[in-house]
């Protein structure tokens, strides 16, 4: 098992030969890496898409939330009902926006919000229920709507890991008075970074243009990094294993390539390139990968399928077979962080989303208003949580390595 490349969850995987040659492309020209017509032609395919009458396009899914809770007009200090085991860029936004995140725990079963423990944290504080679709899986949509209408509460979905996922025959996002999607470099499409938000409210919609037009494109600094970002990724994992790890970390340190997450997140703090408008370069890179969604959609099922096939009868308890797209094919296991460490060492760099019940794992929990024990579910499940990849550079063969490695243990 001795690899060099690495079979690995993220690093830009879904990052194709044409996406790098874009990038390419648009680094030499930098006159349209903040304005162009590639932001209204995503917003109108995300419109028709997923059958919504407005769509704004933002540099994250950071800002697109922003953009609505500042929308909504709250009070200060207003409640906004969401879950635990998620990402502090699904909760930063809350409290940036002078909101306060309350935290619900989450089923053990689909890894979504739990409608009783959800129905028991609903007080005359709360305005919001921000409903997340972790993986890909759909949240129950009927039932949530319900909780939302007998207490008065605006519903927004987060659909950050799930753009083409559908409940009832019906595309996510679609089902609330806003929702908000990212293109970070590990969800369903990816451009480094990049959001939107949809909705068919129209006074809503009117609001979040304004504040759209009222903020500022990111630098080109910052775009040129993210540009950046495909390019050196292509260059860098082939060896990451002997030294492409300590090439990343080097680039990071010198900032030629952007984080995920910016250390100040991780203290609940907002780093300066929040919030932003979408620049044109970074809405050409997501317009590609949108017209390969439903590849992409397809390959991450297929690769679902064979992850089941394959592992039923065995120690490790999968996911619900529904309707999910899989974002990432997540198992639970008693040991499943000695399993990541195990597979990280044979160079197999499987998932760990989330090993805390607000990721990642160095977030300090004070700073989010997280209160450890208040969501003992959430707690339990990032402890025994690893996730498969299903992206489209995972082969059938590498998953067969990926399976073969676990049945061993």
């Amino acid at each position: 098992m001795g690899l060099i490349k690495p079979i690995t969850i993220s690093l830009s995987p879904n990052v194709e030969k044409d996406d790098i040659w874009l990038a390419l492309k648009l680094l030499f020209c930098p006159w349209k890496w903040k304005k162009g017509r590639a932001i209204e032609e995503l917003e109108n395919e995300f419109k028709k898409y997923l059958n919504v009458r407005h769509a704004f396009a933002f540099n994250s899914g950071r800002t697109s939330l922003m953009a609505v809770l500042n929308g909504l007009d709250l009070e200060k200090g207003s409640e906004i009902l969401l879950q635990a085991f998620t990402c502090n860029a699904a909760v930063n936004p809350v409290r940036w926006s002078g909101l306060e995140p309350i935290y619900v725990d989450c089923d053990e079963d689909n890894f979504n919000i739990d409608l009783e423990d959800l129905r028991n944290k609903v007080n005359d504080k709360s305005k919001v229920i921000m409903v997340q679709h972790t993986f890909g899986t759909s949240v129950n949509m009927n039932e949530i709507r319900k909780i939302a209408q007998e207490n008065n509460l605006i519903l927004i979905e987060d659909c950050a890991h799930a753009l083409g996922t559908e409940y009832n025959g019906q595309k996510v996002g679609s089902f609330s008075k806003a929702a908000f999607f990212s293109f970070s470099r590990d969800k369903v499409i990816s451009s480094v970074y990049g959001g939107m938000v949809v909705t068919s409210d129209d006074e809503l919609a009117h609001k979040i243009k304004e504040y759209r037009d009222s903020i500022k494109c990111p630098s080109l600094f910052w775009i040129k990094q993210q540009l950046l970002h495909p390019i050196f990724m292509s260059l860098i994992l082939p060896s990451y294993r002997i030294k492409g790890k300590y090439v990343l970390v080097l680039f990071q340190w010198l900032h030629f390539m952007s984080k995920a997450v910016h250390w100040k997140e991780k203290q609940g703090r907002k780093p300066s390139y929040f919030p932003r408008r979408m620049p044109n370069a970074l809405a050409v890179l997501a317009l590609n990968q949108f017209k390969k969604l439903e590849r992409f959609n397809k390959h991450r099922k297929e690769i679902a399928d064979f992850y089941f096939e394959n592992l039923k009868n065995t120690s490790f308890k999968l996911p619900e077979k529904d309707n999910s797209i899989f974002l990432r094919f997540t198992i639970k296991h008693s040991e499943a962080h000695k399993i990541i460490k195990k597979m990280w060492k044979k160079n197999i760099l499987i998932g760990d989303w989330y090993t805390s019940p607000i990721a990642p794992y160095d977030t300090d929990l004070d700073k989010v208003g997280y209160k450890v024990g208040s969501c003992p579910k959430a707690e339990k499940l990032s402890k025994q949580t690893l996730n498969l990849p299903t992206h489209i550079n995972i082969s059938k063969k590498e998953a067969k390595k990926i399976i073969d490695f676990l049945k061993a243990l």
